[in-house]
């Protein structure tokens, strides 16, 4: 800490400064200053202490799609597939799996690995799953994984079990609009 000076300058104004100066500089007397030494003390662990430590976002060292198979192919009338994921380590407290379809959320996240979508439509699509935490932040994320879906169509059925003349109008793909036409019977109209 310097010292400080004082004097009158030649057009009356009061001036400070540090420099001493020959003549009229009077010292200034200061009282002692409130400051804290460059060094650390014993009370600055307290402070750091009290601050709320900020935790580093937790790692999974593995999550990914376990069924379906990456490009699986899969054969279901009704569009129907169960889906299951793992992670390693496990889920962690107040974490979440949420299942990407396409890119969309299926379903709201949830703690279960297994998943059951239905009524897909038939083509290829893409799973993801991602890990969610507390305030709904992406912890974790797979790439997408291919799998194709084949659903048999009316005319596919129609090909494996063609219909008859008692199907029309009983089966989904036997409708009543591609009923053939019955063969009239010459030797009825007599009766």
């Amino acid at each position: 800490m310097a010292d400080v000076y004082t004097y009158v300058d030649a057009q009356g104004n009061r001036v400070f400064t540090d420099q001493p100066r020959p003549g009229n500089a009077k010292r200034v007397p200061l009282a002692t200053s409130n400051r804290m030494s460059a060094n650390p003390t014993k009370a600055a662990p307290v402070i750091a202490a009290q601050k709320s430590e900020v935790k580093p976002p937790f790692h999974y060292d593995m999550l990914r799609v376990l069924v379906p198979e990456p490009d699986a192919t899969i054969r279901s009338s009704a569009g129907e597939v169960i889906v299951s994921v793992t992670s390693e380590p496990g889920l962690q407290p107040g974490h979440r799996y949420r299942l990407l379809l396409d890119g969309q959320p299926t379903a709201e996240p949830g703690l279960s690995p297994v998943f059951a979508l239905s009524n897909l439509d038939r083509g290829s699509h893409n799973l993801s799953v991602e890990i969610l935490d507390e305030q709904g932040r992406t912890v974790e994320r797979t790439a997408n994984q291919p799998f194709h879906m084949l659903r048999i169509s009316l005319a596919q059925k129609r090909q494996v079990k063609p219909c008859t003349l008692t199907d029309y109008g009983q089966r989904p793909e036997c409708p009543l609009k591609d009923k053939p036409p019955e063969e009239k019977n010459p030797f009825l109209k007599f009766f």
